[in-house]
C-alpha cells in the first residue's frame, strides 16, 4: 500500500497542481449510509478509484487487451484496495470552458482517464466477454479520444454536486448503457476479476462511489 501511494504522489507531483489536495487513502464507507457521510467534493484534474457498491471491487484496467469484441485494453472490478491500475483522472470533455479545480454537478458530461496507460475509459456496441452485454475498454491516448469516452454524471438522491463516498451512476452517452459490474469473474485474460460492462436500464449492480485518491481542491478556494 505503501509503494502506491508512493508512486501516485511522484506522479501527481510531476503531472498536477496539488498544493492543497486532499489525499484519502481510506476505502469507501461500505454501506448505503455513506450518503450521510459524503467527503469532499470531486473537481477536474482529481486522481481517485471508482468502488463498486455491490461488490466492493475498484474499476481497474491494465495492458490486456480483451480476446474477443473490440480486443481494446479490457476494463475490469479489481478486489484488492491497494492496485496502483484502479486510479483514473477526472477529465472534461473537449471543446468545454471546464478547467482543473471545478466541481462536477449532476448531469455534466466528462472523462475518465486511466491513469498508468493515459487511455479513456470507452464503450461502442461490442458485447462484452461473459454476459454478452455493452463492452467497456480503454482506448485512444492524450490526443486521441471519441465520444465513445462520454459519460455522464447521475447523482443518487438528488445531490447536486458529485462527492467522495456518493452513490452516483455512469450513464455511456452514445450508447446509452450505465457503468455496470456483477460477481461474474473472468477465468483467463484477468483471472479472479470481476466482469465491467454496461446495461440500458438502471440496476442495483449500477451503483459506483468515489473512493481513495488524491481530490484537488476547488479552484478559487483557500
Amino acid at each position: 500500500m505503501a509503494l502506491a501511494c508512493f508512486g501516485l504522489a511522484v506522479f501527481l507531483f510531476l503531472n498536477l497542481d496539488i498544493d492543497q489536495a486532499s489525499f484519502s487513502p481510506a476505502s469507501a464507507a461500505s454501506s448505503s449510509s455513506s450518503s450521510t457521510s459524503q467527503g469532499v467534493e470531486i473537481t477536474y484534474g482529481s486522481v481517485l478509484k471508482l468502488m463498486h457498491e455491490k461488490t466492493k471491487y475498484r474499476l481497474h484496467s491494465h495492458e490486456v487487451p480483451y480476446g474477443s469484441g473490440s480486443g481494446q485494453q479490457s476494463v475490469t472490478g479489481y478486489p484488492n484496495v491497494d492496485d496502483s491500475n484502479s486510479y483514473w483522472i477526472v477529465r472534461p470533455v473537449p471543446d468545454t470552458n471546464a478547467k482543473q479545480g471545478d466541481t462536477i454537478t449532476a448531469g455534466t458530461v466528462f472523462r475518465l482517464q486511466h491513469m498508468k496507460t493515459r487511455k479513456w475509459m470507452h464503450s461502442h456496441l461490442h458485447a462484452s466477454p461473459i454476459s454478452g452485454n455493452l463492452e467497456v475498454s480503454c482506448f485512444g491516448g492524450e490526443n486521441e479520444s471519441d465520444t465513445g469516452d462520454h459519460w455522464r454524471l447521475v447523482i443518487e438522491g438528488g445531490e447536486k454536486t458529485w462527492k467522495q463516498n456518493q452513490r452516483v451512476r455512469l450513464h455511456h452517452v452514445d450508447t446509452g448503457g450505465y457503468l455496470h459490474s456483477h460477481d461474474k469473474k473472468y477465468q483467463r485474460i484477468a483471472g479472479g476479476q470481476q466482469e465491467v460492462c454496461a446495461v440500458r436500464e438502471k440496476r442495483a449492480d449500477n451503483i459506483w462511489l468515489a473512493a481513495e485518491g488524491v481530490y484537488l481542491p476547488v479552484a478559487g478556494s483557500k
